[in-house]
């Protein structure tokens, strides 16, 4: 059986491109479930699955976070992995939905929940909103109208990997990904031509998948007049072959294999390289060599 994965809301959940991506498991809010039955649940998850990989947006609400990792202290379990993903609601969604491609395959859950991060790199989210005016969680500088030194219009936003903003009807065009994707998108109350045509036809996309909208996407772009959209690399092989090329190890403290520099289920960072231990011991080798000193 896959390794699980689970996440904070079924808007984290979206269809699957094909016939072997497995689904994932939407966990209760606090105000929906008591602890009890959370417990229960992620227990049972981890007993069906072996290992449970939770994804949550960063802007989950402080007491579900907490409660998640209350119930992976009372269960004692480091099969349990707690991901937090800065990407808007829908490109979070699209990493999801990788993720439960990628847990199909034979990757270990150390390196299955370390490829996260990898993966995060190579999504192009981002959204074209009414008016960029009010938004704060993308650190770009708002442009002018027609030149006129006011800011207006409607604006192109990429959030990741690289923030940009520029004007929808503008010559500046917003960096795109320079390997084969899909663009996922979700019409909101703006009209979709802009994405489904002139964004899609620069990036060069393979195909268009059209969702609907996450509950959260309004809130944190800031405006509820948008269309959210992701490119991301659909193919399971090519995801695999990324994946599988990184270097593994061992973590130090939990045992499981890994990419990257920190472990996905302890937390522990990559131990350093063993460097002054073996430069002691060659000190004192020289040192009780003949004719030293």
């Amino acid at each position: 059986m896959p390794i699980a994965i689970a996440v904070t809301s079924a808007d984290l959940v979206l269809p699957p491109t094909d016939q072997h991506t497995p689904g994932a498991h939407v966990l209760n809010a606090p105000e929906r479930q008591d602890f009890t039955a959370a417990l229960a649940e992620t227990s049972d998850l981890v007993g069906r699955h072996g290992h449970v990989i939770v994804l949550y947006p960063t802007t989950t609400p402080l007491s579900y976070v907490q409660r998640l990792h209350a119930v992976r202290a009372m269960l004692e379990s480091d099969r349990i992995a707690l991901l937090p993903s800065a990407l808007p609601p829908l490109g979070t969604a699209v990493l999801v939905r990788q993720l439960r491609q990628l847990s199909a395959c034979d990757f270990s859950p150390g390196v299955l929940g370390a490829s996260a991060r990898l993966l995060a790199h190579y999504i192009y989210a981002g959204a074209l909103l009414a008016s960029g005016s009010r938004l704060h969680r993308v650190p770009v500088t708002l442009p002018t109208h027609n030149g006129s030194g006011r800011p207006g219009g409607q604006c192109a936003v990429l959030a990741g990997p690289t923030p940009q903003l520029v004007r929808a009807d503008g010559d500046v065009t917003l960096a795109g990904p320079q390997f084969s994707t899909t663009l996922t998108y979700a019409p909101g109350t703006l009209g979709s031509e802009w994405v489904t045509g002139r964004l899609a036809e620069q990036w060069q996309v393979q195909g268009l998948h059209p969702v609907p909208m996450p509950a959260e996407s309004a809130a944190w772009w800031a405006t509820g007049k948008l269309v959210e959209f992701a490119a991301a690399i659909p193919d399971v092989s090519l995801l695999y072959q990324m994946v599988s090329q990184m270097r593994q190890e061992a973590c130090h403290w939990c045992g499981l294999t890994l990419i990257g520099d920190r472990c996905a289920f302890c937390s522990a960072p990559v131990a350093p390289p063993e460097r002054a231990p073996r430069a002691i011991g060659t000190q004192r080798r020289k040192a009780l060599a003949p004719g030293a000193g």
